[in-house]
């Protein structure tokens, strides 16, 4: 299951170390940042609970830019 999320982040570097860190995160098959529209687009694993596996996506974002924001 794809999900979109608007986020809020400062810089287009900033959203690829987003990008990055959410593709590491446990749940989470593939993900997306897109700077210019302020949003990022989560592929969940199958089984996941998608508000666990986001809470795990904004806690290791917060780690690489901790003035970034994820609405879930």
């Amino acid at each position: 299951m794809k999900k979109t999320y608007e986020i809020e982040v400062d810089c287009a570097n900033c959203a690829s170390k987003m990008e990055t860190a959410a593709k590491k995160t446990a749940g989470v098959k593939d993900a997306v940042v897109n700077f210019m529209t302020q949003k990022m687009i989560v592929e969940f694993e199958d089984g996941q609970d998608k508000d666990e596996v986001m809470e795990r996506v904004l806690e290791a974002c917060k780690k690489v830019e901790s003035d970034c924001e994820i609405y879930l």
